[in-house]
């Protein structure tokens, strides 16, 4: 499968919400190329997904007291991910699948998403599309069916992050941020569903040389996602996201489209 997505946010956003910046006024166009392979994995259903992301926009705000703002356009940091399912959904063929879609179980399943420091980045610059550093999320999760068409899905997960030896002259170290996802998906018919999207993430509190920063994340966000399929193999997923809980940075509305495309 390939996806091709466009993301919009406006508000308090920058690529980096743990930077120390405040009064955030911005506008992130976000672009993305992502290849996902399905496969078969000790009889387990699992998939390997790479993403190429670039982003360009504007972001104003105050730095240590002084006004500054800043224009970027470049790549962003690359993602890759495996996944595979643990517990309900063994490898099957066509006939299989569409018996697990008429009488769906319960399915629990494992990821880790590696996102490498690929993207633009100039250490003199505050906010950078890159974050010039490694980090690591491990995440469990959950597909509950309540009926045939309703279902509940919850994934509970951890970022790590390696250090940036070069933050303005200095070296940048995070906490680790752990993060939970829930959502209420209605299924219309085979590939149309809809969903109600909550997450909430706490943590990552930076420390620049020796100086340990209150910027401690506490967010949550609500939205939703429509996800429409056509001509057998190609989909369109719309979605809308806004803050609910804002401890440090992500106030902002985000729109997202994507279209998906799948061959064998």
């Amino acid at each position: 499968m390939v996806v091709v997505g466009y993301q919009y946010s406006s508000g308090d956003v920058v690529t980096d919400p743990s930077l120390p910046i405040t009064g955030v006024a911005s506008t992130i166009n976000f672009a993305q190329l992502t290849y996902q392979h399905t496969f078969s994995l000790f009889d387990r259903t699992a998939n390997v997904q790479f993403n190429v992301p670039y982003t360009w926009g504007s972001t104003n705000g105050f730095a240590e007291g002084e006004n500054r703002s800043r224009h970027i356009s470049a790549l962003a940091d690359a993602r890759a991910r495996l996944s595979i399912n643990l517990l309900g959904a063994p490898t099957l063929d066509a006939a299989g699948f569409q018996a697990l879609r008429a009488k769906p179980r319960p399915i629990v399943g494992a990821s880790v998403l590696v996102q490498a420091p690929t993207g633009g980045y100039e250490s003199d610059k505050l906010i950078n599309a890159g974050t010039n550093r490694w980090a690591v999320k491990p995440a469990l999760g959950v597909i509950w069916p309540v009926r045939p068409t309703w279902l509940i899905e919850f994934e509970l997960g951890a970022w790590f992050f390696g250090d940036n030896d070069n933050f303005l002259g200095a070296k940048r170290r995070q906490d680790p941020i752990v993060s939970s996802e829930f959502h209420v998906v209605k299924r219309v018919r085979p590939g149309f569903w809809t969903s109600l999207d909550v997450n909430y993430y706490v943590g990552g509190r930076t420390t620049v040389d020796q100086d340990l920063r209150a910027d401690r994340q506490r967010n949550s966000r609500i939205g939703g996602t429509v996800v429409f399929p056509f001509k057998n193999r190609h989909a369109i997923r719309i979605g809308y996201n806004t803050a609910i809980i804002t401890k440090s940075g992500g106030d902002f509305d985000s729109f997202n489209l994507n279209y998906y495309s799948v061959w064998r």
